[in-house]
């Protein structure tokens, strides 16, 4: 409110039918500085609030037509005067509970002193003066209560039952945790109960503290309502209003208080919300709306940066786990690929064995008739001797070649690049399959690519393997396998051919897919070829297969020179 208009007269609407009464309060109030008007009817102060709207309303119950309560039921309905003061005036017995029912702020009697009817009147306009600048909340909530008493038991059942309204009672034993909570959040609480003959305080000094600390705080407009004992004398109650209690009630009237408290606290809200619908505080709350999207954002920006982080880290986990298990499984189909090979090796370590201890025993028969023979029969058993010796050298040079091709084949550190000389590996791998190559299957080499190549030995000794292997498969009754090597300034290149059946066009795109095999149930596992793919593409190079120059499958290993060059 502007300077000006904070001093002019409050105005007042009085709806009263008799004249005498109307005239007599008419004076009177406005002996005390209030602008007043004055309606007969219900009807006519409804077409009256159109018009203009007072500061407050004063109206008698018994109107006639529309009565007192209807009217503030229909006050209460309009957006325009429902949150308006109103003080309803009776004259008979049970009016209060009407009144307050339909909607009245305040009661009292006709026949109540007007000094009060004056105290009454200033505390309606100072509450709705001090809540004129309260922001209001956007949303619906539950009225907020404070109830000071020093008894434990009053102050519990107060808090009970202020609490079937549905508001948020607090409670306070004296002035020490009173304080404490309006000084913690004073603008909270919508109204706040005082007993002023509490033992533990004194109730007047503790009113005139609230009502100091109300002022104090802008918008703070809560309405203080003080508790006394029953018929309360008029010094008393002039006291209580001049510390700043805006109702006093009797102790013994509870239910009376619960509904003016209820009262209060409604009208309070419905203030609230005809400022937030007016848009008085709309860029407040437009502010309130940014700051608390810029929050819920960087709340959001934080939880996805999290996220990702954990997905990075799962993802991190997960390929740690492929990694070693691809480490497992190439390792595994090894041990594999060499079981299936126990049986040719067997046989070529076998025959030299056989002959070996053939000649052993040819031998120590000679050099035990030496001492007997005769010198031409001695140098001739010499002769044999040295012969028999010299053919189980070849023998014992065969098996150790044989072991030392295995050694190579099978040692544990696939995972570590090194230099591998390509011709001496694609050896070691044709020595191991030779009882499976034997005479029927012919094998061309032409190593024109760099002999040296870093990459793991998995690559030259598995992958080859397998493609050599499933090779000589395909080929039952004998066939050629070529290999050739081919380097330039990006790539080093290792190409296997056969001359047998080839691979068809629709099974190409699938030879490489784990357990997808050709060969008969039981003849085959599926996963050479996937893991020799998995191998390749761990060098970022890439495994294909097209038809060779005589028909058959013609396998192509390129390794990328640059990443080559990156581990040396």
């Amino acid at each position: 409110m502007t300077a000006a208009a904070a001093s002019d007269p409050a105005r007042i609407l009085l709806v009263e039918d008799s004249e005498t009464q109307a005239l007599e309060l008419r004076l009177f109030l406005e002996a005390n500085g209030f602008s007043v008007s004055r309606c007969a009817s219900s009807e006519t102060a409804l077409d009256a609030l159109n018009e203009s709207q007072p500061d407050l309303v004063v109206a008698d119950y018994h109107l006639p037509g529309m009565n007192g309560d209807e009217l503030i039921r229909q006050m209460r309905l309009s957006l325009r005067t429902r949150a308006l003061p109103v003080l309803m005036l009776t004259g008979g017995s049970g009016g209060e509970r009407q009144g307050l029912e339909s909607g009245a702020d305040a009661y009292l009697p006709k026949s109540a002193d007007r000094d009060l009817m004056v105290l009454r009147i200033r505390a309606l306009l100072r509450e709705r003066r001090a809540g004129g600048d309260n922001p209001g909340a956007a949303a619906f909530r539950r009225g907020r209560i404070l109830v000071i008493d020093g008894s434990a038991t009053y102050r519990t059942f107060l808090a009970g039952l202020l609490g079937q309204d549905g508001h948020r009672v607090t409670v306070a034993e004296g002035a020490e945790e009173a304080l404490a909570a309006l000084d913690g959040d004073g603008n909270a609480f919508d109204c706040i109960t005082l007993d002023l003959l509490g033992h533990a305080y004194d109730g007047l000094a503790l009113c005139r503290e609230i009502d100091r600390r109300r002022e104090g705080k802008a918008g703070a407009g809560f309405h203080l309502v003080a508790i006394s004992g029953s018929d309360p004398a008029k010094d008393f109650l002039v006291q209580a209003f001049a510390a700043g209690a805006d109702d006093v009630i009797s102790k013994t009237d509870a239910e009376v208080l619960a509904l003016r408290v209820r009262g209060y606290v409604r009208r309070r809200l419905l203030e609230e919300d005809d400022r937030r619908i007016a848009g008085e505080f709309g860029e407040r709350e437009r502010a309130v709306e940014r700051a608390r999207a810029e929050a819920d954002a960087a709340e959001a920006r934080a939880s996805l940066a999290d996220a990702l982080e954990r997905a990075n880290q799962d993802l991190a986990d997960a390929n740690r786990r492929l990694t070693d298990a691809q480490a497992k499984l190439v390792q595994a189909a090894k041990m594999a690929s060499l079981g299936e090979l126990v049986a040719g090796i067997a046989h070529e370590i076998n025959n030299p064995l056989a002959f070996i201890l053939a000649h052993q025993g040819t031998v120590e028969r000679l050099l035990g008739e030496l001492p007997t023979a005769d010198p031409a029969t001695a140098t001739r058993s010499v002769d044999k001797a040295r012969s028999r010796v010299g053919a189980m050298r070849l023998g014992l040079t065969r098996i150790q070649e044989l072991v030392l091709n295995l050694r190579k084949f099978s040692r544990l550190d696939e995972g570590e690049r090194s230099l591998v000389n390509v011709p001496e590996a694609i050896e070691t791998v044709l020595a191991l399959l030779h009882h499976k190559l034997g005479e029927r299957i012919a094998v061309t080499r032409t190593f024109s690519g760099r002999p040296e190549i870093h990459c793991t030995p998995a690559l030259l000794n598995q992958v080859v393997m397998n493609i050599i292997g499933n090779a000589a498969d395909a080929m039952p009754d004998g066939g050629t396998i070529t290999i050739t090597t081919h380097s330039d300034d990006t790539c080093d290149e290792i190409k296997i051919c056969d001359t047998g059946p080839g691979i068809p066009e629709d099974l190409r795109e699938k030879i490489f897919e784990p357990f997808f095999t050709t060969k008969p149930v039981g003849a085959g596992t599926g996963l050479g070829l996937a893991i020799a793919y998995s191998v390749v593409q761990a060098h970022s190079g890439s495994l294909t297969v097209e038809t060779a120059p005589g028909g058959g499958a013609c396998f192509v290993i390129g390794i990328p020179r640059q990443a080559a060059r990156a581990h040396e």
